[in-house]
């Protein structure tokens, strides 16, 4: 059994959004889930000040309780942090969107309605992603059980859109005619509060370096100070070398009609 928890970075102003999961296997999430609460301790300590929830943005920025750490204190806790979950051996998944692209394609007609939000593109573009994957891996020790950052709105419609996905979603994995629809994931999705669940933070802190690449890689937003495209090329491409592969997320080759969508 897999559990993948997701959270979402940029659905505010900026113009990338992206949702990422981490796939962990059931057997071995307790000891990342054990390391992250000791991380939390640990950084409490430092800053002198106890809390529950990291929140990246405010942590990379040096905002709020970190004003007194240093950009290099805190890049070195980044590089920690990310050198550790790529030791774990767990994978992420991820979608990203451009916000002005997907409001083009709705207004024009060319997106699904079941897509119709941001969010529930990059939400059913990861679950997409996970069914291709898992379906064809050899020796799968079980299938994949979803949990979400909480998103109220979002919710319901969600969970249906899961639970009864549309025809046209079946060539993104080549669904086959007997093959029940998102036969990899395991009933409706779940979702929790991030401040109760370590993982969701885990996500989170991943999901933001993400996003942070794509907007410097494509120019939309320059470097906040000198030698930041660097740096973060270095944490996505670690990443990244965690991800399913991109030929189930973003395939270059025998790409479906589903694929073009996302």
């Amino acid at each position: 059994m897999k559990l993948c928890y997701c959270d979402e970075t940029g659905t505010g102003e900026e113009p990338y959004a992206v949702l990422l999961g981490v796939v962990v296997d059931a057997t071995r999430m307790h000891v990342t889930k054990d390391d992250w609460a000791d991380f939390l301790r640990q950084l409490s300590e430092i800053v002198g000040q106890e809390f529950h929830e990291l929140h990246t943005r405010n942590f990379y920025s040096g905002s709020g309780i970190w004003k007194n750490l240093t950009g290099p204190q805190r890049s070195e806790v980044i590089d920690f942090f990310i050198n550790w979950f790529a030791d774990r051996k767990h994978h992420v998944v991820f979608s990203a969107i451009d916000k002005a692209a997907h409001k083009d394609k709705l207004e024009s007609g060319e997106l699904p309605e079941e897509i119709n939000t941001v969010w529930k593109a990059m939400g059913f573009h990861v679950a997409l992603a996970i069914q291709k994957y898992f379906q064809g891996e050899q020796k799968n020790k079980g299938n994949t059980i979803f949990i979400f950052d909480e998103e109220v709105k979002e919710e319901t419609r969600f969970q249906k859109l899961i639970l009864n996905p549309p025809e046209w979603s079946d060539n993104y994995y080549g669904k086959t005619k007997k093959q029940k629809r998102l036969c990899q994931i395991v009933d409706a999705p779940y979702f929790a509060d991030s401040k109760n669940v370590g993982l969701l933070q885990v996500a989170d802190f991943l999901a933001y370096f993400v996003r942070r690449y794509i907007e410097i890689a494509e120019g939309d937003i320059p470097e906040k100070y000198k030698g930041e495209g660097e740096k973060i090329k270095g944490w996505f491409s670690k990443i990244k070398a965690r991800s399913i592969p991109y030929q189930s997320m973003y395939p270059k080759k025998q790409r479906s009609e589903a694929a073009d969508v996302f």
